[in-house]
């Protein structure tokens, strides 16, 4: 975390969180959602790890806005991500996962996170629709679409071996939050 966030924090403690303003993709790509994105319809689609484009909201595109949220994402005890925006908690609607991985072509395999961080993989899940995620040293998430050449190619070579899981079961296994917003409501 920054420490100008580490700072402001300090300085405004009881600041309030913030709900359904800001959004993940399957892609790794940011998403601002204003009211009337919120008014659309939830970030995704229950189960089917797909967002609607009118609920989606509007493509982050400032790099150094984007540099500043990945430093500062983390979750909290109940697996519900977030970004420290200053003293505010700006929670995040996920996609699909946490995390989405990049995946080198061997023979490394290297593994890192949408945020730029490096990550060793620990385990591979597939689900019923062909998805292919890791847990990693750095949490859980989703192999990026355009790297699923690589990671087949770890798969055929037996360096990750996938086990089964359903789609709808990963975020209560994994410890993770789809949708801070829905939770924060019920």
């Amino acid at each position: 975390m920054d420490d100008i966030v580490k700072q402001a924090i300090a300085k405004w403690p009881n600041v309030p969180d913030c709900y359904g303003w800001l959004g993940l993709d399957a892609r790794g790509n940011w998403y601002m959602r204003d009211d009337k994105a919120q008014a659309a319809g939830p970030f995704a689609t229950a189960g089917q790890g797909q967002s609607h484009a009118a609920s989606k909201g509007s493509r982050l595109q400032h790099d150094k806005l984007i540099d500043f949220i990945q430093r500062n994402y983390e979750s909290d005890a109940s697996g519900r991500w977030f970004f420290q925006n200053g003293p505010q908690r700006v929670y995040v609607e996920l996609e699909a996962t946490p995390f989405i991985w990049r995946v080198d072509a061997g023979p490394e395999f290297g593994v890192t996170a949408h945020t730029g961080q490096p990550a060793r993989a620990q385990r591979c899940v597939l689900d019923e629709q062909g998805r292919l995620y890791l847990e990693t040293s750095l949490g859980f998430g989703l192999v990026h679409t355009q790297d699923m050449t690589h990671a087949a190619d770890a798969v055929e070579q037996g360096l990750w071996v996938p086990q089964e899981f359903q789609a709808d079961a990963l975020p209560a296994r994994f410890g993770y939050a789809c949708s801070p917003k829905a939770l924060q409501k019920a």
